[in-house]
Parts: structure tokens; sequence; C-alpha cells
């Protein structure tokens, strides 16, 4: 310690809690390392599950962090489990991390001031807190701690702005559906009139939470659990860019005081110079194989089409032979992931013909440096399951998209990709082979696609605009650390 009446200039100190899911994981370890960037000490909180499931994928030393970036966890409620590379059951999760998280939380925050008061030169004290839009329960503890909270949604705006709505749906009748009936007779097909900045969606581009017959439902309850919360938070942020989703965030800013689009994170975390350490800080929760970074290297420019489901998507055996087939019928070369819990409740098998049919022209892997895949000259198109990461990195890299939408606000996402922004099309659930061939192909090469292309060349700069040094983003970040982050933070203490 120095001299009596020496000050010490510590560095603000973000606790940032991604809600444990890979889609998450990603965006907020994203914000993480810029702002660490930005001189913020950061304590990153995995569940226990997920930072187990890293240390084996990753190595002992995955987790190591630096310095002033380190790793804590908390229990997410849920049992053991035996399956230790899979994506946890969403609702149950859901569930046990706002019933149970809020306890550990706090006994962390304990830990962390207790660790700044013996040592506050190594750690300093904890002056904001930035959770995922899904662990709100984080704004109770902040609110008890004296610092600030800000909630990452890590969903597109649209999607965001679906969930916000559900109330008004209830209150007008719309949801829950009266009967079975209403899945089949056109009911979903409607459009909802009244959604400020969503002009012409129908009831089923909602997040599909809203599609059941139960008044009951959880994630209808959990969703409006979440989004109730959000309006104590000092601060909404999302990953995306106000040129994209302009009148979306419009209509946030009816519902929220301060909503700030952050996006596209990846493009100025591309800007971090490559000798830094914070590359090495990883958050995959399966290994990637670079080998299809390799396969891409020996393909024609604009010649490949990508497939990737996502990390939490599940389809049947049935499906994924559909895909299958409509795939090997284009004759285009594919890179497909296939994640080892791709068929729901078994392990993804291909048949052998498609395997053999397919040889030389397609390249098979379980996970893939995605943000690679799509910005490689090789790849032409993308059949996605609409996961806002996935859509904005496709929007990044100007890619247009072949959409099959699984769950939540995937279908707000391929709505707004559709209709909005002229670069996706869909796919619906009765996946076929022929379907799937005819919108592939004239994704690499109909006049529809050539269209997309154009449309995706036109947002691919605009996003790059938004990040750049006096972008709307930029400065949306700069705004989030001067006034919010730093809002209620003592840089000096006296010792």
């Amino acid at each position: 310690m120095g001299s009596l009446g020496k000050k010490i200039q510590q560095k603000p100190h973000a606790i940032c809690t991604p809600y444990p899911a890979q889609g998450h994981i990603n965006p907020m370890l994203k914000l993480a390392k810029l702002l660490h960037h930005s001189g913020f000490y950061i304590t990153f909180v995995h569940t226990t599950y997920n930072y187990n499931r890293l240390l084996k994928t990753h190595g002992s030393d995955s987790l190591s962090g630096l310095p002033d970036f380190q790793f804590e966890t908390i229990p997410d409620g849920l049992p053991p489990s035996d399956a230790a590379d899979v994506t946890q059951d969403i609702p149950a999760l859901c569930k046990s991390t706002t019933e149970t998280c809020l306890v550990p939380f706090k006994e962390l925050l304990a830990k962390l001031h207790n660790k700044s008061m013996a040592s506050p030169e190594e750690v300093p004290p904890v002056t904001c807190i930035v959770s995922d839009g899904c662990m709100s329960f984080t704004v109770d503890a902040a609110e008890e701690a004296g610092v600030p909270n800000v909630l990452l949604w890590t969903t597109s705006a649209c999607g965001f702005l679906g969930y916000a709505n559900y109330p008004k749906l209830i209150d007008r009748g719309i949801i829950p559906l009266k009967d079975e009936s209403y899945f089949t007779n056109g009911y979903l097909d409607k459009t909802v009139d009244g959604i400020p900045g969503m002009k012409g969606i129908r009831l089923r581009d909602f997040p599909n939470f809203v599609c059941t017959t139960n008044p009951d439902e959880f994630m209808v309850k959990y969703a409006i659990q979440e989004i109730t919360r959000a309006a104590r938070a000092d601060a909404v942020i999302l990953n995306t860019f106000d040129a994209l989703e302009h009148d979306f965030l419009d209509g946030l800013s009816n519902i929220y005081p301060k909503v700030l689009p952050i996006g596209p994170l990846q493009l100025p975390l591309n800007q971090i110079p490559e000798s830094s350490p914070l590359h090495s800080i990883c958050s995959s929760l399966w290994k990637d194989e670079p080998q299809c970074i390799t396969w891409l290297n020996s393909q024609k420019p604009k010649s490949v089409v990508y497939v990737n489901y996502g990390s939490i998507t599940v389809m049947t055996p049935q499906q994924m032979v559909e895909f299958a087939w409509g795939l090997a019928n284009t004759k285009y070369p594919f890179l497909w992931i296939i994640r080892p819990d791709l068929v729901a409740g078994e392990t993804a098998v291909l048949p052998p013909d498609f395997l053999e049919v397919t040889k030389g022209r397609s390249c098979l892997a379980s996970w893939c440096p995605q943000e690679q895949v799509l910005s490689h000259t090789s790849i032409g198109g993308f059949l996605t399951h609409c996961g806002w990461n996935s859509m904005l990195e496709s929007v990044v890299e100007g890619v247009p998209m072949v959409c099959w939408p699984f769950f939540a606000e995937q279908q707000t996402n391929c709505w707004a990709a559709r209709t909005k922004w002229g670069i996706g099309m869909e796919i619906d659930n009765d996946v076929k082979r022929d379907k799937v061939q005819k919108m592939v192909t004239e994704l690499m090469e109909g006049e529809k696609g050539k269209e997309m292309k154009r449309k995706g060349g036109e947002w691919k700069k605009l996003g790059a605009e938004a990040a750049g040094p006096n972008g709307s983003a930029t400065l949306n970040f700069s705004r989030l650390i001067n006034d919010v982050l730093l809002s209620k933070k003592k840089i000096v203490v006296t010792t």
C-alpha cells in the first residue's frame, strides 16, 4: 500500500453475465472484449455446466483469462447431466435461471467485493453489471448494490419488439389461440395491425411462443417477465445497427427510455490488433473443425452453399434426409455443419448413397468458425435457422439467405429478412427436397438471388458505416460507456 493520501487510479469493473446458451455467450463475449479494450476490468460469468464444457472443449488453460479479464461461475439450478456436449432444454433453463440464479449471483458480488477490499489494486470494486436480457434477475442485484445495470438483448430489434408486444396481443384477445383449429384455419396468417414499427406482420411472424392455446404457457409468461424487467435497466443494448432496423428501434423507443444499437459488434472487434491476448479468449462450446476453411480455399468464388442450423435447432430424421437430397440435387458444392445433437433424440446420420453422390463437392463438419466461413470468397449463399448472430454475420458479409426458422424470434428475423431487408427466402416447416433444391438454386443463380445479393451488398456497406469512426454504433458505444456504465462509478480511491 502507498503512503496515506496517495490516490490509486482504478479501472471500472464490469460483470458480464450471458444467458447460458451459445448464441447468447458469443455476443456477450464480444461486448466484454470491447469493454476491456476500452479500459474495463472484466469478470465474465459462465454457468458451471458451460464452464466445464468450455474446459473440455478447449483445454484446462482456456479459461485462465488475463490479469484483468477473469472468469467466474454460478450454478444454473438444473440437476447434473451426463450429456455434457448438448444444449440444455431451453424452457427448463429459463425456469431454473430465473428462479435460482439471483442468490448465487449476489454471493458472487459479495465475493468480488471482499476481494476488492483486500486487494483493490488487483480486483477493483464492481462498478457496473452487463447482463443478458434473459438474465434480468441481475437488475435486482444491481439496484441493491447501487451500480448501473445494462441488459444486452441478443435478439434482433425486431425480435425484441415482438416480445415487447406480447402483452398487447393478450390485451387485444389475439392470444392465446382459442383452440387447435386456429393452427390450420388461416388465423396465424392474418395481419396484426396497430403494432408500431411492425407494419404488415402476421401472428405467425411473432416470436413463436405465442402460437399456443395454453393461457398459462410458461415461455409467454417468462418473456413478459423479462421484457417488463428490462424497463428497470439503465439501458437496453442490441447487437444491431440503426439503418437495418430503424423502424423496429423506433418502436422500442416508445416502450423503453434508453435503447442503444451498438452492432455489428464483430466489426470493431476485428479492429483490435491480432497481437492482443483478447483474441485467445474463446466462447465456442463445440470444437471448430479448421478443415472447413482448407476445403473452402479449394472452391471457386461464390460457388458454395453454407448450411448451418445453429446451436439449438433440432430436426426430425425425415427433415434431415429431405434437406440432404435437396442439397445433393442442386449440384452445388456445399459446406454443411451437423452438430451431434442436430436430430431430435438421435445421432445425426446421413444416407450412405447421399454421401456417395456428393463425394468431392461436399464438406461435412460438426462445428466451424462461422464468421470466417461467411467472409470467405467461395461462399455464395447461406441456408440458416435465422438465429440473430447468424443473420447479422451474414448481413455483415452481404451473403443472401434461405431461411428455415425453428423457434423463438427466428420467425420474426425471417419475416424481416424477406419483407423488409430483401435478403432472404423462406422454406416452411414441411421440408421437401424439391423445395430445397428450387430455393437453393434460386439463391445461387436466379433473378431473385441476384437481387438479394445486390441488397446484401448495400446492407454490408451500411453495417460497416455504422461501425466506422463516426458511425451510429460507435457513437452509441461511447454513450453506453460514458453516460451509463460510468455514471455512478467512483474512479479514485484514497488509501
